[in-house]
């Protein structure tokens, strides 16, 4: 068995609380006949695994005639073995992960992990230690200077995953000389007992580990990623060559999952989850560190005050414009491979997102569950620097300074 595989041991009877005193909408859907089929889910200990544990615990997959158990993974390369070795059926994972083992930057070629829709958009950031406030929030110019005062170190959760690109693009907007940043990976719930202890000067990360370190006092939020990119691809929905090739599981597993994205996008509901997901067999953090931000109330940490990112927090349904797999979002990432030096060859953008991107599986599932499929290969926007993708040209990018 693949490292990492610890068993969830559920949520706390506060957490159950919480979860009893919500009506579920899952009552509303009609279960489907004969046995219920079984799956196994990974994920991390991150705000963003919301989805998979809210279905869990509302009802939501039971509803949809699954059996769901839920298997918290170490780290992202655990989540990533577990996956190809057939130990887990799908998980809560980066985004990009699947193109980061296709290309072999993180992983050894395959092409067996498959993205079956998205999860959230928006909800992560770069963290930086407290010595180094006078970068201030989002202030690129003054970034670069409190980069290039010493040799720093930077982290994030796996090679071109989605924090080593926002990281890695937010280091070339700053202009700082990107020889002298040292970068290393670290798992999630390890970063801030890592910035404590000064291995690292910063980290890229989703909540409630940026949340965290400014509530321990030792770091503060120099961006949140929905200020380098608004509405980002974050975490998708991923499954492997098996559980890909079972069209009935993958349908259910699609749907239950949306409901609970849905559920998620009603404010109403973000306190309760705080707490379901707070629980020591889930995130194991305070529900208080992860509340504010899953509400879009942002304390930035070192005397910055606070940002309200209201409606442009961590989201996960947006009435189905979040859940889209998208091709685009693929090129996208493959394209900063190139343009960031982690890839040295072009790779062959049509042919790994087709293989990768279960367009029709979450088609299908999306039109049972009444929602409308995202245009794909659309020009996409990215806040930062104010730069235009065309997901048709991916080269104008990668020739990009």
């Amino acid at each position: 068995m693949s490292g990492g595989l610890l068993a969830a041991c559920g949520s706390s009877s506060k957490s159950k609380a919480a979860a009893d005193t919500t009506t579920s909408a899952a009552t509303a859907t009609t279960k489907p006949a004969g046995p219920p089929l079984k799956l196994t889910l990974g994920f991390i200990a991150l705000t963003d695994c919301s989805p998979l544990v809210i279905a869990k615990e509302k009802g939501f997959y039971e509803a949809r005639g699954l059996d769901v158990t839920l298997v918290k993974q170490a780290s992202w390369p655990a989540t990533r073995d577990n996956l190809l070795a057939g130990q887990i059926d799908g998980a809560h994972c980066l985004s990009w992960m699947p193109y980061s083992v296709a290309t072999s930057v993180g992983g050894n070629g395959s092409q067996d992990l498959k993205i079956a829709m998205m999860l959230n958009n928006n909800g992560q950031a770069i963290t930086l230690e407290k010595d180094m406030a006078a970068a201030g929030y989002g202030d690129l110019a003054k970034a670069k200077a409190a980069l290039e005062a010493k040799p720093r170190t930077l982290a994030m959760t796996f090679p071109g995953g989605t924090h080593d690109l926002w990281l890695r693009y937010w280091l070339r907007a700053t202009g700082a000389d990107e020889s002298k940043a040292k970068i290393i990976p670290v798992p999630p719930p390890q970063m801030v007992a890592n910035m404590k202890v000064g291995n690292m000067d910063g980290y890229c990360v989703g909540e409630p580990w940026n949340a965290v370190a400014v509530a321990q006092g030792i770091g503060f939020t120099h961006i949140a990623t929905q200020d380098i990119w608004l509405n980002h691809p974050e975490k998708a929905l991923v499954v492997n060559a098996k559980t890909a090739a079972d069209a009935e599981a993958l349908h259910r597993l699609i749907l239950g999952t949306l409901d609970a994205c849905k559920w998620l996008d009603d404010l109403t509901n973000r306190s309760a989850a705080a707490d379901i997901i707070g629980a020591p067999g889930y995130v194991n953090a305070p529900a208080a560190d992860i509340r504010g931000r899953l509400l879009g109330q942002y304390d930035l940490g070192a005397g910055l005050g606070t940002k309200d990112f209201k409606g442009h927090q961590m989201m996960f349904h947006r009435g189905g414009k979040t859940n889209t797999p998208l091709k685009s979002y693929g090129i996208w990432g493959l394209a900063q491979y190139q343009r960031l030096g982690l890839l040295k060859t072009t790779p062959d953008y049509k042919a790994l997102t087709d293989s990768i991107v279960l367009s029709d599986a979450y088609a299908k599932a999306a039109k049972d569950f009444g929602i409308d499929v995202v245009d794909d290969m659309q020009p996409i926007d990215i806040t930062l620097d104010k730069v235009t993708f065309d997901p048709k040209k991916p080269e104008v990018e990668v020739s990009r300074k």
